[in-house]
């Protein structure tokens, strides 16, 4: 059987991983295939450094169009990133009749439902299984492994570069500045870490694992997307004694009203196997009716881990690419004519614990305050911590972990303690899931 043609667009560091790793294990990877996956083209700016790389071993341009519409490619490798040429040369190979791979998550996020509409019609294949937590196979595990199951959430570390701050500041009691730039210099943050500090790349992910965990659109912009730049090493501090670890969360969970969609810090007590995923290491914990929890461990980023994913996209379609259109997997895990149009929840609707830090003046009645505005607001206390001031303080915080609340109550109830005159500055709130 004839080799099948790929065309990479991109070879920086995951496009190389990529055509390594696909040339070492050839031989394993065509008896797993049943035919041959050869990269026949490669597009990128730098020709000269592309063809260093590749060894003189197929042909390189510089036009990501010319192999788009070369009529030899059979699948193009998307590895440009972010949602402008990549968008347009991902809807012409399709237009082409072209199988997709991408490792994307921002134009999937954003310009998903477009793409796979055009796919579905065009009776090609989108792969995309490197878009999120990199040599970890969750999308393949959603869309078919736990495809018995109603899922009911998703909880992921699915961030490495924040969840390596995370870990020094509580292993050396560091703050964020400091932990960010020692990240930078490591290589493990870009030199403009915006992405993945906001939130934004996390949510970018927790948006299309909650589109194949529920048969939703995809839909980024009704995402709630909280970063962790304003962290405290104090609040990690205080977490701990209360047996918790703060992680930056993609949260995604069905409920009778609707589905959160949430990135966010979050508590998660030190008990549970997530909570002690460290470094830059990924995982995503999925609870299923039938199975219950099911843990996915193991490296979010990097040359090859994420080119692990990409081949594993190619081999997909090289098994699937002359199957009946109708009959493979879909895109999203669920059929595109049964897909749910069910609301996705704004933040005020939904329902967690949370830790509250509040700094008071140091005097007779702070503490009665601050609990009758909890009570008269139906929120009940589940543990607290009142650090004893220093000598000649006046001044000392208290901390509060309430029982399950919706995040509205919690709103008015902190506009309310911030009013009163023994509280100094803001409360702070940090979310809190027991993933039990």
């Amino acid at each position: 059987m004839k080799p099948i043609k790929v065309g990479l667009l991109g070879i920086g560091t995951v496009g190389a991983g990529t055509f390594n790793v696909l040339k070492r294990n050839q031989e394993e990877i065509t008896r797993r295939a049943g035919r041959s996956i050869e990269i026949a083209m490669v597009a990128d700016l730098d020709v000269e450094r592309a063809r260093a790389l590749t060894n003189g071993e197929c042909e390189v341009v510089s036009d990501a169009n010319l192999v788009v519409s070369h009529p030899d490619i059979d699948i193009v490798i998307e590895l440009i990133g972010g949602y402008g040429i990549a968008r347009d040369l991902v809807m012409k190979a399709i237009a082409n009749g072209k199988h997709v791979v991408t490792a994307n998550k921002a134009l999937l996020a954003l310009h998903g439902n477009e793409i796979f509409a055009a796919a579905q019609e065009k009776g090609v294949i989108v792969a995309f299984e490197a878009a999120v937590a990199g040599g970890i196979p969750i999308i393949k595990a959603l869309r078919e492994g736990l495809t018995a199951n109603r899922i009911q959430w998703i909880a992921g570390i699915i961030n490495g570069t924040t969840n390596f701050i995370l870990s020094e500041m509580r292993d050396k009691g560091l703050d964020f500045d400091t932990v960010l730039k020692e990240a930078q210099r490591l290589g493990y943050a870009e030199a403009d870490p915006t992405f993945d500090i906001e939130g934004v790349d996390a949510a970018h992910k927790a948006t299309l694992m909650a589109a194949i965990a529920f048969g939703i659109p995809v839909q980024f912009a009704k995402a709630h997307v909280e970063g962790i730049t304003k962290l405290e090493a104090t609040d990690i501090r205080y977490a701990e004694q209360l047996g918790y670890r703060i992680k930056l969360l993609g949260i995604t969970k069905r409920t009778p009203n609707g589905i959160e969609l949430r990135v966010h810090p979050t508590l998660i007590p030190a008990k549970r196997l997530i909570a002690n995923v460290e470094g830059a290491m990924n995982a995503v914990l999925v609870h299923g009716d039938a199975v219950g929890a099911t843990l996915y461990y193991g490296k979010g980023a990097g040359a090859e881990p994420t080119a692990s994913a990409v081949i594993a996209d190619l081999v997909d379609i090289a098994r699937l690419a002359t199957a009946d259109p109708g009959h493979r997997v879909p895109h999203l895990a669920f059929q595109p004519d049964a897909m749910a149009d069910t609301p996705i929840l704004p933040m005020s609707e939904i329902t967690t614990s949370y830790y509250l830090r509040m700094h008071v003046a140091d005097i007779l009645g702070v503490l009665a305050a601050v609990t009758r505005i909890l009570a008269d607001s139906n929120i009940s206390i589940d543990a607290m911590l009142q650090k004893e001031p220093a000598e000649g303080e006046t001044q000392t915080d208290i901390v509060m972990l309430t029982h399950q609340t919706q995040e509205k109550l919690v709103d008015a109830a902190i506009a309310r303690i911030e009013a009163l005159p023994t509280v100094i500055g803001s409360v702070t709130r940090i979310r809190l899931e027991e993933l039990d």
